[in-house]
């Protein structure tokens, strides 16, 4: 089992920080950073377990197109593996089926190659850049839950 990260890397979070920045409206409810527990139970080696993986949720209309992702993070020196569709790639193995009891059909799964986990420098350079605003938005933390008593 890959031991348990308390914070996920810097290049993960830069995936869904420049994601929002290039794209404010896009759609965020399958994006994720470190494991669940559950995660961690059925996928003891997974590269979210050690901060390494990011999910970024597919949102076309939004400006977010995994299927372009796919191809496009492929030539990207900091990726070890991507997980779109029912498809896997990686630089070793190429592109084949996913046989993983989750397809990925709505988010895509991007691992990181150990020693590039400090590298945030921009993940979508084909996307042009944010607009000054959207960047200091993307950085801002949402405020924590109140909770109903």
């Amino acid at each position: 089992m890959i031991p348990l990260a308390k914070k996920a890397q810097p290049a993960a979070i830069a995936v869904l920080r420049q994601a929002t920045a290039l794209c404010p409206h896009r759609k965020r409810a399958s994006d994720g950073l470190l494991p669940s527990k559950e995660h961690v139970k059925h996928n003891p080696n997974s590269d979210h377990n050690s901060g390494y993986a990011v999910d970024l949720t597919h949102d076309k209309l939004g400006g977010i197109n995994c299927f372009d992702l796919f191809q496009k993070l492929r030539k990207d020196p900091r990726v070890k593996y991507l997980i779109f569709s029912g498809r896997i790639w990686s630089e070793e193995k190429g592109e084949r089926e996913y046989t993983g009891p989750n397809k990925h059909n709505k988010h895509i799964h991007i691992s990181i190659k150990e020693g590039y986990g400090n590298d945030t420098s921009p993940w979508f350079p084909w996307m042009g850049k944010p607009k000054a605003i959207n960047k200091v938005a993307a950085r801002l933390k949402p405020k924590p839950k109140k909770e109903i008593t």
